[in-house]
């Protein structure tokens, strides 16, 4: 008698192909015919019901235990994890908080002294003009207007979306399926990751130096076939790097023979002091290009500006209208007001140049206790460490939060870093610096000698 379990698969099977039978396994499990710790068939017997090749069989069950959708534990077989328990878990590891610290330097935000009063925009909206129609355009053709005179090269769509985590998740919902191969920067933001291994993607990770991704480790990784590439151009969280001139080049290069999608997220915007190099001025018909406006302008409006090729955002644009359509235009006419009015510029230049200054006044003070880091721009101080989690503890116990490496890694090895997040720091350069480079010297305590 055949299995019930083996003739549900049976039913969901699409395509006699690994991604087939993952496929299958995952359909089973939303529709509640495989709980968490259902325990799996043997190889031999799954393929002889399915009629496929245990060499298939398997491949399939390395797809869903790269996903996390089973465990394989040797003698004890293999069982369907609990996807339940899954989601922003690296995002939690880097921001979880054991105490409250006097100086919170783990954040990654921005400092809500830096951004720009929204009151003189706020008050604009009650003469502008109200769009209350579900036919209106879901961008102000203003807001397209400035945005274009900006934008880092001549993009053929663009639209809005609600930040740049928005923009990330359509993308990779719009463009990537179960079991994909897609390239990611090492060390990479940890809620990208969180995202990507929901979806069940083979997430492969390139390192990235002060130039940005390595474009030697890029051309590596597309000997197979890969779906996308996510890169940060600027400013990257938490390395700081940004790409050179030289670099985009190279990698330009490297994915115009492999005809790779590029999503990129210049997360950090206005408040960058690098300029925005995108390679959509290489390969503008594989560059899905986001800006963030959350750091410059602030976190509650929500908005990010995305381009890209004209078949791609269609894609995109009719997968969202699909959800929540568009973005608030009441927010996009406050960040019109925001983008045009003078004084508002200037407080997100001197923004940009106070974080700027915040940022060299720690490295250089780290460099003067022979701690030295990378990168050129952003928020954030990319800090090495003999033992992160010595390092942590040492700085709780003083007061100072950082955040933890580990959740940003992707290739294998212990990370052995921290992230500050120097843009938080208005004052105490020297004393932070001593604080943080004895704790970069803390180890594993080994008892008395």
């Amino acid at each position: 008698m055949s299995d019930p379990l083996l003739i549900s698969l049976e039913e969901r099977l699409e395509e006699q192909t690994a991604r087939g039978i993952a496929n299958a396994v995952t359909r089973a499990m939303r529709d509640g015919v495989l709980e968490p710790g259902t325990r799996l068939p043997p190889i031999r017997t799954v393929a002889a019901q399915l009629q496929l090749s245990p060499t298939t069989v398997s491949a399939g069950w390395a797809l869903l235990a790269r996903s996390g959708a089973i465990h394989t534990d040797g003698r004890r077989g293999t069982t369907i994890a609990d996807i339940r328990a899954t989601g922003p878990e690296r995002y939690r590891r880097a921001l979880q908080r054991q105490m409250v610290f006097d100086l919170d330097l783990s954040t990654g935000v921005p400092d809500p002294e830096l951004l720009p009063d929204l009151g003189p925009a706020l008050r604009q909206l009650r003469t502008a003009p109200v769009l209350q129609s579900y036919l209106d355009d879901p961008v102000l053709p203003e807001l397209v207007e400035l945005l274009h005179a900006d934008w880092p090269y001549r993009a053929e769509e663009m639209t809005l979306v609600d930040g740049a985590m928005d923009a990330l998740d359509l993308a990779a919902r719009s463009l990537l399926r179960f079991g994909d191969r897609v390239v990611v920067e090492h060390p990479c933001f940890p809620p990208l990751l969180d995202l990507l291994e929901a979806i069940g993607v083979e997430i492969v990770g390139v390192p990235v130096d002060d130039e940005g991704m390595s474009a030697t480790g890029l051309a590596q990784a597309v000997t197979a076939p890969v779906v996308a590439v996510f890169l940060q151009p600027r400013a990257q969280n938490p390395t700081g790097a940004s790409l050179s001139q030289a670099r985009a080049d190279e990698v330009a290069a490297v994915l115009r023979r492999a005809g790779t999608c590029v999503i990129e997220d210049d997360s950090a915007g206005a408040v960058s002091a690098t300029i925005d190099v995108s390679l959509g001025r290489w390969i503008p018909q594989q560059t899905l290009h986001v800006r963030s406006f959350s750091k410059s302008h602030g976190p509650d409006l929500r908005l990010a500006a995305m381009s890209g090729p004209a078949n791609l955002m269609a894609k995109l644009v009719g997968r969202r209208q699909l959800g929540q359509g568009w973005s608030s235009r009441l927010l996009q006419r406050v960040l019109v007001n925001l983008l045009t009015d003078e004084q508002a510029v200037r407080q997100v230049a001197y923004a940009r140049e106070e974080y700027a200054s915040r940022r060299a006044a720690l490295v250089d003070a780290l460099a003067g206790h022979d701690v030295n880091v990378g990168g050129n721009d952003g928020i954030n101080v990319w800090v090495p460490v003999l033992d992160e989690s010595a390092a942590l503890l040492r700085l709780a116990s003083q007061g100072i939060g950082v955040a933890p490496g580990s959740p940003f890694a992707v290739l294998p090895g212990p990370m052995n870093h921290i992230r500050v997040t120097a843009g938080l720091l208005a004052d105490g350069h020297a004393e932070v610096a001593a604080d943080i480079a004895a704790a970069t010297r803390a180890g594993a305590w080994t008892g008395p000698r």
